[in-house]
């Protein structure tokens, strides 16, 4: 069974406030994608990788990351749509010769401080049971709020946050996307189209670490972590 890592990075990156799109911003002078596709590279069990970015971008990305950083599993790069669940489903729909249990892992271009341990926990719950979502507890109180009145508070120990990996055998995912193509259904992540379906999704635990850099508030934080030399992956030290 292989190990294929999809690579969502076609977001715009709106919200950082940049001249270029977040992921090619520099993180200890190199593009934040190109740290998450090194940690990637550098994952003994993960076979093969497809990058998904703006069509525009296309070859920007292989001259300037997959190139450039000689990122020799990278088998393809794949224009991303205009939802990330449309890029997801380019991506998927991009791979050829894959078997119905082969682990498709999806993780987000812009979060480079995934360890390998969680993602190798992530393939090997995805292998057993089928899908795998690696998340952490919510620390703070969470309120539900309608129209300014908070009408109810859940269980703190109810509630987690969803990070990336989320992985899953091939089969599951790909019939989870079609259908939610085919019912118009958008969810807000890949875990959301497998739960809708009616497949359940194992909860790995993740590292509040493992951050999504999306506001120019995120980029400080990252270049702090570095800066504190904690153990992140051998790439980004």
């Amino acid at each position: 069974m292989r190990v294929i890592a999809l690579v969502p990075a076609a977001g715009m990156g709106k919200r950082m406030g940049a001249q270029i799109n977040k992921q090619y911003l520099l993180l200890a002078g190199k593009p934040i994608v190109a740290h998450t596709l090194q940690v990637l590279e550098d994952a003994p069990f993960i076979d093969d990788i497809y990058v998904i970015v703006p069509e525009a971008e296309i070859p920007f990305c292989r001259e300037h990351v997959v190139e450039r950083y000689a990122l020799t599993k990278v088998r393809g790069i794949v224009a991303g749509g205009a939802e990330r669940q449309y890029s997801v489903m380019n991506g998927l729909r991009a791979l050829t010769g894959t078997d119905v249990d082969d682990v498709i892992l999806i993780h987000d271009g812009v979060r480079p401080f995934i360890s390998l341990s969680v993602l190798e926990k992530s393939v090997e719950i995805a292998r057993e049971k089928g899908g795998a979502l690696v998340a952490v507890p919510v620390k703070d109180t969470v309120k539900i709020v309608v129209d300014g009145i908070v009408r109810e508070t859940p269980l703190r120990e109810t509630l987690w946050l969803a990070q990336t990996p989320q992985t899953f055998r091939y089969s599951i995912i790909i019939a989870a996307h079609e259908i939610a193509a085919a019912e118009r259904y958008l969810g807000t992540d890949d875990a959301s189209l497998v739960e809708w379906m009616g497949k359940d999704v194992h909860i790995v635990l993740g590292d509040y670490r493992n951050i999504k850099i999306t506001t120019p508030e995120d980029l400080v934080m990252a270049e702090a972590f570095l800066k504190e030399n904690a153990p992140f992956p051998q790439s980004l030290r």
